[in-house]
């Protein structure tokens, strides 16, 4: 019998999260015959996986220590088969600022922003309003600041959140229908659309019961459906990704984002005319650990193509590789 050995838990912001996800995949992978080992992870993780002993490593934790790279470096030093993405593609999607440089390079159309050194917001606004603030290297919406029009400073509390990192991600708010697209083994499952109950797409709009209405497939017009899918599938190949990966994107009908944010002769393969369209479409950031309970954005696509949840965790690990 495979034993798979779950990590979850962990050191980051997102432990909350990563319990969520390790928890449902180890209940699904034990329901499909698999041995499974659960491992809330330490910094002692070569000592734990030496006495579990698996004969796979199932990846779910999220955040730093779990999808920047540096796990992924001690499992290459393991030695065995491990899930998701290797140590280049964590490290690379992780970095928000890097990431869209690669996007942007492969024609995808990404938020203009830039990195401003956290301490220095005192100073007053970064760029003219409205802008969003966050951290170059979370997820789970961990420490994001919507500054609106009419603020007259910069949110005074960043100042004393070190877990923001040294330098914060700055990029003009963009307003539009927010969008995610799962793509598994390099291609796209569907599009879905995040309807948040109130506000915006937050830590509590994503994990609070009843704090977000998913809708799959998305109700947007077909052109931007394919724009969509082949931008996630393209980030998916720029960024190195292996496995599963989900890109976040928005929509905007009225084409309300930043004009610096430009259509590239390089999409021309999507189709020339459908250049307005692409002009409304921006992606955020591409996940290369999608959250994993059975009602997770990434299983709720696989379950809309006929992939159960059990099945999908089933093929993450008979995908698992060494080295990644």
């Amino acid at each position: 019998m495979t034993r798979v050995a779950v990590l979850y838990g962990g050191l980051s912001a997102e432990r909350e999260v990563s319990l969520r996800s390790g928890t449902a995949c180890g209940k699904a992978l034990r329901e499909e015959g698999y041995d499974v080992v659960m491992i809330d992870m330490t910094t002692s993780l070569m000592n734990q996986l030496r006495d579990a002993a698996p004969d796979v490593i199932f990846n779910a934790l999220h955040g730093e220590w779990g999808e920047d790279g540096r796990v992924q470096g001690v499992l290459d030093l393991y030695g065995k088969p491990y899930t998701h993405s290797g140590v280049m593609a964590s490290a690379l999607a992780m970095d928000k600022q890097r990431a869209k440089a690669v996007l942007s390079d492969a024609g995808i159309t990404v938020p203009q922003g830039r990195l401003v050194a956290r301490d220095s917001l005192s100073a007053g606004h970064p760029m003219p309003l409205p802008y969003v603030i966050k951290p170059n290297a979370q997820g789970s919406s961990v420490g994001v600041f919507m500054v609106e029009a009419g603020a007259k400073t910069p949110p005074n509390e960043i100042a004393d959140m070190p877990q923001m990192g040294e330098y914060v991600l700055i990029e003009p708010l963009i307003k539009g229908r927010e969008l995610t697209v799962a793509v598994m083994d390099g291609k796209a499952m569907a599009v879905t659309e995040i309807i948040p109950a109130e506000g915006w797409y937050d830590y509590k709009a994503k994990y609070a019961d009843g704090g977000s209405h998913h809708v799959v497939p998305a109700h947007i017009p077909d052109d931007v459906t394919q724009i969509c899918m082949r931008w996630a599938e393209k980030a998916h190949i720029a960024l190195g990704c292996r496995g599963l990966s989900r890109a976040d994107l928005f929509y905007a009908p009225d084409g309300n984002y930043p004009p610096a944010a430009k259509f590239s002769e390089k999409n021309a393969d999507i189709n020339a005319v459908l250049t307005d369209i692409v002009n409304k479409v921006v992606m955020l950031e591409v996940n290369t650990q999608p959250g994993m309970t059975a009602t997770s954005l990434a299983p709720e696509q696989a379950a809309f193509i006929g992939l159960s949840f059990n099945r999908l965790c089933r093929w993450i690990v008979e995908d698992a590789t060494w080295p990644r």
